[in-house]
């Protein structure tokens, strides 16, 4: 029964945050009503105050508020169950706890740190160690490294760091390390950057993720012979990248040898609670201290790390700020403490062993496919397991397509090949199609956890680490299988366009008008740019043409009835003005796309020039018909003589003589460019057709599609996209296209064509503006004949 009423109430109110907090569903009105209410902005504080369920109000909106917007990117959410709220509940625990009288708060966290390092121990096999729990995963390894500079340097105690000064520290990590790692640890310790030497990984025999035992021993040699004190060394138990295991035995023998301190950190630690350990993690457990992240590998929220070591003097630890004399500081164990009683030892062992079987289902999944090792016209899929198969969860695949056919090879010929690439562009590829693949496969299948990693050697790659994510996002085995159908419907797509890809960068260099820009790191068929003709124009405004043209290109593109992907690139580091190809499928017809894409920017540049030469020839027929107009008055005063000029004498003399005088109109024919008389047009009573304009061009270039059929597909008597229905009346289509007479080239086929759409075009009426006579009120006679006329033809 519980006693205390406050550990009771304290309980029930988690469960009801967390329940308030998770609810994600809000009704329609809810939303409408903070629509525009403030959300990000700070405001004053309130004097009244709030209640709680307010404020749990508030949070729920800061949490959720934009998840609308957001629908866009996806996101993921930590799985939170009952273990979760343990540990949350150890954070309240903890601040409760903290008002206890001294002694009760002594006992309390002296047997909380007690259990929660016995249970640790036990469970990773680590005996007669002690236990530092730090909320940054770095912070750990400072302290052990403060801990061996007061071991090894008597003095450091009183004189500080006078005493480092005649014998430097040497601080030993891989390459391969986290990034950044042996920075951090040098401004921490206030050490130069000198006191840090990174040692390189195998390049000729083993991994090429672990570091080079026998390179390392001569760095150690040269630091003693030059005055230094080789200190520690950095050993990975699963890198940060692949989750290789360093050669643990033989450092340790190395440490041995020179007095130094040997510290390991990484994921394949937590294989240690496995039944089962293999040889190279079960090395850790003689190393002298060790790094766990147990909220990761157990899906626990907000839990501290826990580095172990083994020291056996407790001042230099306390100087060391690995214990602590505050009561309140070993209340960092709580959340652990409640978490790991809450899964129990099965439950700690059964998350694991999930982990592992996750990473080992993925593996069996991928040598099952094609692509693995055997040879299929030159193309490979490439995956590699690290160590063996059951010393680490972690899975390293990725992409790449050899141009030479082989025979089926070894495991270790093909990973050969992915490090050294034959061409230097060609890793760039690559390296952009698994960034491409890997972002895919995370956004299809999120439960699963992959991500992309950027690997030394190998280049980009797309990595599965269970450990870091499969209890954090809940994944099974049945978002594996999903993982491995979405990676089977991919791999085509990818070596579709990796192979089309030269093919439709050599047909753009051969066309006339468009530009081929490479951009190694656009995940699709290519980048294609309409070169524009200045005519003399300066760069400003050639540019601002360019952008023009290549903006209604994409357009026009995107409209079209296709399964390809038309964009402006990506939004940062991308060319201007082009036109980006996404990924394509093995059907796709190269030539038409090409064609297409010229012909369409052939259209748009002419009727871009077009309406820019309107504008100048219709003022300079405006210009040339005011002209004429006032030449032709002056000739009808000439013609009428003075004396009709008078007002009066004028009207007397013209009803005694009517003058007679022939309308002389003017037409501007748009097409032509030119003014031209009416005096045809009152004489034939009809308007004369004047010349032909030329034919417009149009990106009418797409080659005869079946029924059904998308644009740039490559149409095949044999497919079997078609229904059976269908099928017969396609073919009997594309017999008609045969049977054409042997003699016909394809020119003389489109000579019938080209005649009707002249003849079209000359019945096409001109747009005519017509300027009569100023003073003559007469029309031209029979004006519905010629109508009639007109619309008859």
């Amino acid at each position: 029964k519980m006693v205390d009423p406050t550990l009771a109430e304290m309980g029930k109110n988690l469960n009801e945050a967390m329940k308030m907090l998770e609810d994600n569903q809000r009704k329609v009105e809810e939303e409408n009503e903070k629509k525009y209410a403030r959300k990000d902005i700070p405001g004053p504080l309130q004097g009244s105050g709030q209640d709680m369920v307010s404020i749990l109000q508030l949070v729920q909106n800061l949490m959720h508020g934009e998840e609308e917007e957001e629908t866009s990117q996806s996101f993921r959410l930590q799985n939170v169950g009952e273990q979760g709220h343990m540990a949350l509940l150890g954070h309240s625990l903890a601040a409760y706890i903290s008002v206890l009288d001294r002694e009760r708060l002594r006992k309390l966290t002296t047997r909380i740190l007690s259990d929660t390092t016995l249970w640790l121990c036990r469970l990773f096999r680590y005996e007669n160690g002690s236990a530092y729990y730090h909320e940054d995963d770095r912070e750990g390894l400072l302290k052990i490294c403060r801990l061996v500079i007061h071991t090894r340097y008597e003095d450091y105690t009183l004189e500080g760091f006078n005493v480092l000064y005649n014998k430097q520290p040497v601080i030993y990590i891989s390459s391969a390390a986290r990034t950044g790692l042996g920075q951090a640890l040098c401004n921490q310790l206030g050490l130069p950057l000198s006191c840090m030497c990174r040692v390189p990984c195998n390049t000729m025999f083993g991994s090429q993720h672990q570091m080079d035992v026998a390179l390392l021993d001569r760095l150690i040699k040269d630091d003693i012979e030059s005055g230094k004190l080789p200190l520690l060394l950095v050993a990975n138990a699963g890198t940060p990248g692949a989750g290789h295991t360093d050669k643990l035995g033989r450092l340790k023998e190395l440490c041995e040898q020179y007095k130094m301190w040997l510290h390991v950190e990484g994921v394949n630690l937590a294989t240690l609670a496995l039944g089962y350990v293999s040889s190279s993690v079960l090395a850790a457990t003689k190393c002298d201290s060790m790094t766990l992240t147990l909220g990761s590998w157990l899906g626990l929220p907000a839990v501290p790390a826990v580095t172990l070591y083994r020291h056996e003097d407790p001042s230099l630890s306390l100087a060391a700020g690995l214990t602590s004399s505050q009561p309140v500081e070993k209340l960092r164990a709580l959340p652990l403490w409640l978490s790991l009683q809450y899964l129990g030892h099965d439950g700690i062992v059964e998350r694991i062993k999930h982990a592992s079987q996750l990473g080992q289902r993925l593996l069996e999944n991928l040598k099952n496919l094609d692509f693995i090792k055997t040879s299929v016209q030159g193309k490979y899929f490439f995956s590699f397991k690290v160590e063996d198969e059951l010393s680490s969860p972690v899975v390293v695949f990725k992409f790449c397509q050899e141009y030479s056919n082989r025979d089926q090879t070894s495991h270790a010929e093909q990973a050969s090949s992915i490090r050294h690439p034959i061409i230097s562009n060609e890793g760039h590829i690559y390296d952009t199609f698994n960034q491409w693949l890997g972002e895919q496969l995370a956004q299809l299948v999120p439960a699963s956890g992959v991500d992309v990693v950027e690997l030394e050697d190998e280049g980009t790659c797309v990595r599965f680490s269970p450990l870091m994510t499969s209890a954090v996002l809940g994944t099974e085995m049945q978002d594996i299988d999903q993982l491995v159908d979405c990676l089977k419907m991919k791999i085509p797509v990818l070596t579709s366009t990796l192979q089309l890809r030269e093919e439709f960068e050599q047909e753009v260099r051969r066309t006339v008008g468009l530009l081929y820009i490479e951009d190694l790191g656009w995940p699709g068929l290519g980048v294609v740019r309409y070169n524009y003709h200045s005519d003399g124009k300066n760069d400003d405004k050639q540019e601002k043409e360019l952008e023009k043209i290549n903006t209604e290109l994409l357009k026009k593109l995107n409209e079209l009835e296709s399964d390809l992907t038309f964009s402006l690139g990506p939004e940062f580091g991308g060319q201007k003005n082009c036109v980006y190809i996404g990924m394509v499928t093995e059907d796709l017809d190269v030539s038409e796309l090409v064609e297409t894409i010229a012909a369409t920017g052939r259209e748009i540049e002419e009727n871009s020039r077009l309406l820019e030469n309107m504008t100048e020839v219709v003022r300079k027929g405006i210009q040339e018909a005011q002209l004429q107009l006032q030449k032709a008055n002056e000739e009808r005063l000439l013609e009428e003589g003075l004396l009709r000029q008078i007002p009066v004498v004028g009207s007397v003399l013209n009803w005694f003589s009517p003058f007679q005088a022939s309308p002389k109109g003017r037409t501007f024919n748009l097409t032509a460019g030119s003014l031209e008389s009416t005096e045809s047009m009152y004489v034939s009573k009809a308007q004369g057709t004047g010349s032909t304009p030329p034919p417009t061009p149009t990106s009418s270039l797409a080659k005869q599609k079946l029924p059904g059929q998308k644009a740039f597909k490559r149409s095949l008597r044999s497919s079997d996209g078609f229904s059976e229905t269908s099928s017969i009346s396609h073919c009997d289509d594309l017999d008609k296209l045969d049977q054409r007479p042997p003699n016909l080239s394809p020119g003389q086929e489109q000579e019938p064509l080209e005649m009707e759409g002249a003849e079209e075009q000359k019945e096409v009426a001109q747009v005519k503006t017509n300027t009569e006579d100023i003073h003559s009120d007469r029309s031209p006679p029979d004006c519905t004949k010629v109508e009639d006329q007109a619309s008859q033809r």
